[in-house]
């Protein structure tokens, strides 16, 4: 059981170019079932519809979430597809549960003016690091990278003429995501006066072709980049839950506001589905409310 396990996350790695991350949430999801069809007495072959249900049960009364079952019948369901196409199984008894429907929650984003507080606190710096940061903070709300994509970074992905960057985004697949004149300037201040200081201050002879580099030269973490937000926000003295991902669903849904179709916003962010870009679909409070008064005929008269 452990050995179909393993060459089934080696294939994930090698054969689907999944990430460390994503192939470690698979190891634990499948895991969490293989336990409990053990101790339930069952196998690989004798798995069925009542056990899946059993399990589920069982995680609920454990107090577990409806989005990690969720998740994990989905894992086990891939996992079973994989199972059966090499012969470990006759068959999939995942294709008959339906993984349990999570509470929707919209993603958080940050209003305008916060980004504004956000980059004007940043800017006061002067530190050895400051320029860095700026760049940091300014590309990943002018893309709507990943964080995970921006520590990947290569110096000969950006293409400064065109403004432009090439990612790798998950499965390994590539796109050009263009990126703003103030996270152009940004990067030039960078490479310009920080960069090569990074790389003197270290005596690094054979330099890492990395954009963004730590303190020592290397490239960036994404534990790193996680810091650098952190200690911006701490700078404006209010609390915005910073975190990288934030700054993707506040570019996204900027984007959406002013006027972007979603597909152009689907291929930007690298979504295979449009359904999860959809979720961009939602306005501000107060946005909503102007575009009602302003295109339904009555509400300028219902005061």
């Amino acid at each position: 059981m452990e050995d179909t396990l393993q060459l089934y996350l080696s294939y994930l790695k090698d054969q689907r170019g999944y990430s460390d991350h994503t192939i470690d949430s698979y190891r634990r999801d499948i895991d969490m079932f293989l336990v409990f069809m053990k101790d339930e007495g069952y196998n690989l072959k004798s798995v069925d519809a009542n056990l899946i249900r059993n399990f589920l049960r069982h995680e609920v009364v454990k107090g577990i979430s409806k989005r990690s079952n969720q998740r994990r019948i989905i894992a086990m369901r891939r996992y079973y597809e994989w199972l059966l196409k090499y012969g470990y199984v006759k068959y999939n008894p995942f294709i008959a549960i339906k993984a349990p429907k999570h509470d929707s929650t919209l993603p958080s984003f940050l209003h305008e003016e916060e980004v504004e507080t956000l980059i004007e606190a940043d800017a006061k710096r002067e530190d050895f690091l400051a320029k860095r940061d700026h760049a940091i903070i300014i590309l990943l709300y002018a893309s709507g990278i990943r964080v995970s994509e921006l520590v990947g970074l290569k110096l000969q992905d950006i293409n400064l003429r065109h403004r432009t960057m090439r990612i790798i985004g998950k499965g390994k697949k590539e796109r050009i995501v263009p990126f703003s004149n103030s996270a152009l300037e940004a990067i030039n201040d960078y490479l310009q006066n920080c960069r090569n200081l990074i790389l003197n201050k270290n005596n690094i002879d054979k330099p890492t072709n990395a954009l963004f580099l730590n303190n020592k030269g290397e490239q960036i973490t994404t534990r790193g980049v996680q810091y650098i937000l952190k200690k911006i926000e701490d700078k404006t003295g209010v609390n915005l839950d910073l975190h990288p991902h934030k700054m993707r669903h506040t570019f996204a849904t900027h984007l959406l506001e002013k006027g972007a179709d979603l597909r152009t916003i689907q291929e930007i962010l690298g979504h295979t589905s449009l359904e999860t870009t959809q979720v961009y679909t939602h306005v501000t409070t107060s946005k909503m409310i102007d575009t009602y008064k302003n295109a339904f005929p009555r509400a300028k008269k219902d005061k």
